[in-house]
């Protein structure tokens, strides 16, 4: 846990929640430096001697400043759009240690990562290997490509974030993978660098992880066989954290069953996000009225699904903290609420709690797909992200004001 209680005083590292919620307002979105470089450490740890990359999902949360930290950590990049490679780059790290994953590359994108010199393509299907190879042509160069494959094994995690079954709209099915690299050795602009796989989000197994790796290295062992030489296994991310219900594997013990699994002559590509983000940032909020009906109590607070949409789209469970312990109160059986105009706009339910009006509270685990998710429904400003450090915060993204969100629309005289 990032935060601790000094004097009945929530602070996270060594500042004060309470401060912060003064000086910045609320909602906002606070992250702590000490926890994602820890959480980055852990997997250069885990992985000793043996040649890596560790490729940070910049989806899980793509703040500017959380990749120059990272950046300098020593991290790569695994990116889904030529704006997160924009922000890759805008952070200074080299476009030659980035992957561009995702399942629809569009041409202009594929352009792009191609004059920025991108790392390797991770290719989700015959006409996407095919388009890059005809834009590497046009440029005068040679594409970097691994072929995204799908094993077809359960992730046991939320059907919205599996990405390895059949049924996923991602990768190339494990059957026809070797004709695909057939296929890409015969192209003039492709060069050939390792085999991806990615199975899922949030999983709390290691079996998993270790049967989708078992199968890539039996691909593998078939384009040996074919004299198509594999440099380079990126056997995507997907580690989970503990929101207070699940207990998934120790970051140590998700690399050493890579690593036994995969063989040792070849480099092992992995890309966390959420693992390494997520439990290191909060949503602070404050409580607007307390509110009873027949069936509920009701902390109705400033935040809101615009802000956190995880609870309302995967039934996600936060824990919650109040900035400020009253002793002396009750607690009660409250539904965390927002003002959106929708049911669904809620950030925690039945949980025992001692709130009152005006009170501060911590969404914690919210570093990892908060911000970057996060909406301006209801015509709501986009909170302001700070990062914390020892006994200093520092302002890494401004408050959207209401002017910014109208800035582009115009009235039409028909």
């Amino acid at each position: 846990m990032i935060c601790e209680y000094l004097n009945n005083e929530l602070h996270i590292e060594n500042v004060s929640l309470a401060s912060i919620a003064r000086e910045y307002g609320t909602p906002v979105y606070v992250y702590s430096k000490g926890k994602i470089t820890d959480n980055f450490s852990s997997y250069q740890r885990a992985f000793g001697d043996r040649d890596h990359a560790i490729c940070y999902a910049v989806k899980a949360n793509s703040n500017i400043a959380i990749l120059k930290l990272l950046h300098d950590l020593g991290a790569g990049f695994d990116v889904v759009s030529i704006g997160e490679l924009e922000r890759v780059h805008a952070a200074g790290a080299a476009s030659s240690e980035t992957v561009f994953a995702g399942v629809g590359k569009m041409a202009r994108e594929i352009e792009r990562a191609l004059a920025l010199n991108i790392g390797c393509f991770n290719v989700e299907s015959v006409d996407e290997l095919s388009l890059i190879d005809q834009i590497a042509g046009k440029l005068g160069s040679r594409a970097r490509i691994a072929v995204r494959v799908n094993p077809d094994v359960d992730p046991k995690t939320h059907p919205y974030i599996s990405t390895g079954l059949n049924e996923n709209k991602f990768g190339i099915p494990m059957p026809n993978a070797l004709e695909v690299y057939l296929k890409a050795q015969k192209m003039a602009h492709i060069e050939i660098a390792g085999v991806a796989c990615h199975i899922g989000s949030q999983l709390t197994e290691i079996a998993p992880f270790v049967a989708a790796a078992e199968r890539v290295q039996g691909l593998i062992n078939q384009l040996d066989e074919r004299e198509i030489k594999i440099n380079q296994v990126d056997i995507g991310g997907g580690l989970g954290i503990s929101y207070g219900q699940e207990n998934p594997p120790a970051i140590e013990e998700y690399v050493t069953a890579l690593c036994k699994t995969i063989d040792p002559s070849l480099r092992i590509a992995i890309e966390p996000g959420r693992s390494i983000v997520g439990d290191a940032g909060l949503l602070l909020t404050q409580v607007l009225y307390m509110k009873q009906t027949p069936a509920k109590h009701f902390a109705i607070v400033d935040a809101s699904m615009s802000e956190l949409i995880r609870p309302a789209l995967y039934q996600a469970h936060h824990p919650v903290m109040p900035v400020s312990l009253y002793p002396s109160r009750e607690t009660q059986l409250v539904d965390i609420v927002g003002p959106v105009c929708e049911t669904a706009d809620f950030l925690a339910k039945g949980r025992e709690l001692a709130l009152g009006a005006d009170d501060f509270i911590a969404i914690m685990d919210a570093g990892a797909y908060s911000a970057v998710m996060a909406s301006s429904y209801n015509t709501r400003p986009k909170p302001a992200e700070l990062i914390v450090s020892a006994d200093q915060s520092y302002l890494i993204r401004e408050r959207d004001s209401i002017e910014s969100l109208i800035a582009n629309e115009r009235i039409v005289d028909f």
